[in-house]
């Protein structure tokens, strides 16, 4: 919900996530196959509020949160409906990009939404008043940083970091952009994983893995200390943990 990269390798797409919150509100998410305005979706699973910050579907589109547009805002209170709940909506929808188009987010909180959708990828912008579109390369790379957590200036490091980790790998895959979204650069304020006076911290890592004819969500319970593993495949699912 907090870091963001999105990475590609030929025909395949690796699409990964950091989510950071405060300690007090953790709970802790397995992924869960669901079928929601007739498509099957995978997501981590909010028990509570039953929304999600990072979610897959079997058309291979790929939905990932993160808090706010550009720049910290104030929360007003009270929304009109959960970001996690409307992520599932554009997720599960037979045209991602045109409800995204469509939506009205009035009285939505602010955020940041990366959509993969097979052949485009999209940085979509909710600033709670005007959304702001703008398509990808896809098959350049990318880091986002969540605006309500990273100054502008930490971002710029973040990226700087991004680029010489693609730099210094011959064979990019999916475990070493877990293990890079895995370190803390020995900073526990603004690293990859953080831990803000044992009261924010990084709870998980989930990653989705697009390939031609298979889509796969890898989610890392770093509070649990459990991993899983769902694909899907000509409706075929596994998982592991």
């Amino acid at each position: 919900m907090c870091t963001v990269s999105f990475l590609s390798k030929g025909d395949q797409f690796f699409i990964t996530s950091n989510r950071d919150e405060d300690v007090s509100r953790s709970v802790l998410y397995e992924p869960v196959e669901e079928n929601i305005n007739d498509t099957k979706l995978i997501y981590p699973k909010d028990p509570k509020a039953g929304g999600t910050w990072f979610a897959i579907n079997d058309n291979g589109v790929v939905g990932v949160l993160l808090n706010g547009a550009f720049e910290k805002h104030i929360p007003t209170g009270r929304y009109a409906k959960s970001r996690g709940l409307i992520l599932l909506d554009i997720v599960s929808a037979s045209s991602p990009s045109f409800y995204l188009e469509t939506i009205d987010l009035t009285h939505i909180e602010p955020f940041t939404l990366v959509l993969f959708e097979t052949t485009k990828l999209t940085e979509f912008r909710w600033d709670g008043d005007v959304k702001h579109h703008k398509e990808l390369a896809k098959n350049e790379s990318y880091i986002w940083s969540s605006a309500t957590l990273y100054t502008t200036k930490v971002m710029e490091v973040r990226k700087k970091l991004f680029h010489e980790f693609l730099d210094s790998e011959n064979v990019i895959n999916a475990r070493n952009i877990i293990d890079f979204h895995s370190n803390n650069n020995e900073d526990d304020e603004n690293g990859f994983v953080i831990n803000r006076k044992n009261t924010l911290k990084t709870l998980s890592i989930t990653q989705a893995i697009v390939y031609k004819d298979e889509i796969g969500l890898n989610h890392l319970d770093l509070l649990g200390d459990k991993e899983y593993f769902i694909s899907m495949a000509t409706n075929q699912v596994s998982n592991k943990s």
